[in-house]
């Protein structure tokens, strides 16, 4: 029997406020263990929660932005649960009335066309996107709960409260996710657009973007969901793509072997590979959901929602699109400019500096951002501005350049912060377009090299790389390449 996995993600996202959900104190990270507390946070009797209206605001801007329902009128409740990082023992959360309700994230999920040659831009043209719209059931706010810390504590454990109270947004899809892979380009998208709407960084090393999955199989054509499982304590995509994986095939060989599934939360440990049971699953019911008596329901006027849908930015398929129709680029370089919203920012810069948007698509996609990985360094922190990086590129499109040379001007500029110009005065590297001294390059490669004369001559086209070669060693890699390839295969007949 065939089986299907039926996935859908629970994603937390903590929303860019100065201060927490309920209460005046710092949202910050990093700071002191139970520095940003108060009475309110720390639940003490008599204190009393204050909605925080930056982080309504965002969470409307996040709602907007993911095409959910904004509710007209909405309430807060309390969650019930023990917990040692939870003080009040209950959470402010929402049930039944929502700030979002339903809404939907379009993902852009590669496949494969079987062509398998290179682009320009080094990409792979067996890539191809397809669209998959997986729908959102709610977007709610809430607040989070502290931070257990049991690292290097011999008995027992600390707990910083810090993070208590910090408010989130908890995006709720639909189990409308069929893999691993729409499970991470889902992901992907989800961050894309929230950063794009500046409603959270979505950094998961400081914790503001935290995935729970839940992960059930079926036979195929059965359309009763199987019994669904929990995973939590995913910290990465790839760490969700590799937990929902396991899980698929741990569910379907337990249901090939005639056992049952159990409903219950599970955490992943990534070392290992495996997923281990934490406890059973609660239900909505286990936490008995009642509302807050300390935060009454109140309405969402509808022109300060319109006003807020005023305020959105291009959103990242939008930009996609755009820049296919005005700048004619493909669709991979496209889709993969705009996933990180300051490299998309750059990339228009760039062409309006002059260059042609593919030129400018390819040195960013290679060279650019090979260069800031090697560094590890942000696009934003990058020491070779768009304006920078533009006269290069017109360097190598006058014939100043060739691509190696510039490659290697790419890395001084880097290093020193010079701009393109001055390093190649400062050391000549002007590329040799004269055909007279190109050709004497040549000829001296031709007669030094008799045996890749020969088999080029038999038909092997890759033996004329060691002759180009011979040229560029000649002319300490000034040669121009398209002018040396013209003159060898004339000569070379």
């Amino acid at each position: 029997m065939n089986f299907e996995p039926v996935i859908g993600l629970e994603v937390h996202v903590q929303l860019k406020t100065k201060s927490k959900l309920f209460c005046p104190c710092p949202a910050t990270f990093g700071e002191e263990g139970n520095r940003n507390t108060c009475p309110v946070c720390l639940g003490w009797p008599g204190s009393l929660p204050v909605v925080n209206e930056e982080a309504l605001r965002l969470a409307i801007r996040a709602g907007l932005a993911l095409q959910c329902q904004v509710a007209e009128r909405l309430k807060f409740d309390r969650k019930n649960y023990f917990y040692p990082d939870l003080p009040k023992a209950y959470q402010i959360s929402q049930y039944d009335m929502p700030v979002n309700g339903r809404g939907y994230v379009d993902v852009e999920t590669k496949i494969a066309n079987g062509t398998g040659s290179l682009s320009e831009s080094g990409a792979t043209t067996s890539e191809q996107f397809v669209t998959r719209r997986i729908g959102i059931t709610r977007a709610h706010l809430e607040e989070d709960a502290g931070k257990l810390i049991h690292e290097g504590i011999a008995d027992g454990s600390l707990v910083d409260y810090n993070r208590g109270g910090v408010p989130l947004l908890e995006i709720v899809s639909e189990p409308d996710i069929r893999s691993p892979q729409e499970a991470y380009d889902y992901l992907k998208a989800l961050k894309t657009i929230l950063q794009y709407a500046e409603v959270s960084d979505c950094d998961m090393e400081k914790g503001s973007l935290r995935c729970d999955a839940n992960v059930s199989v079926r036979p195929v054509g059965q359309e009763k969901f199987g019994t669904k499982v929990e995973i939590k304590n995913l910290n990465s995509f790839k760490m969700v793509e590799r937990a929902i994986q396991y899980e698929i095939e741990r569910q379907t060989r337990a249901l090939e072997d005639g056992e049952s599934i159990v409903q219950e939360t599970r955490l992943w440990d990534d070392p290992k590979g495996m997923t281990y049971s934490m406890r059973s699953k609660e239900d909505a019911h286990d936490y008995r959901y009642f509302p807050d008596p300390d935060l009454v329901p109140f309405t969402l006027a509808r022109e300060t929602v319109e006003a807020i849908r005023k305020t959105l930015p291009e959103l990242p398929l939008d930009r996609a699109k755009r820049f296919m129709a005005d700048y004619g680029l493909p669709e991979y370089d496209a889709y993969t400019l705009v996933e990180d919203k300051r490299i998309s920012e750059y990339f228009e810069d760039v062409v309006k500096a002059g260059v042609a948007a593919k030129t400018s698509s390819n040195w960013i996609l290679t060279e650019l951002l090979a260069v800031l990985n090697t560094k590890n360094l942000a696009i934003e922190s990058s020491p070779v501005p768009p304006e920078s990086f533009a006269r290069l590129l017109r360097l190598i499109e006058d014939g100043t350049l060739s691509g190696k040379m510039a490659k290697d001007v790419l890395g001084m500029m880097f290093d020193t912060g010079k701009d393109a110009e001055t390093i190649v005065k400062e050391k000549g590297l002007v590329q040799v377009s004269d055909t007279s001294l190109i050709e004497k390059a040549v000829e001296k490669a031709i007669a030094a090299n008799p045996r890749a004369v020969e088999e080029f001559k038999a038909g092997k086209q890759k033996a004329l790389g060691a002759i180009v070669g011979f040229v560029m060693k000649e002319t300490q890699g000034k040669a121009n390449p398209q002018l040396t390839n013209e003159i060898l295969r004339r000569k070379l007949g």
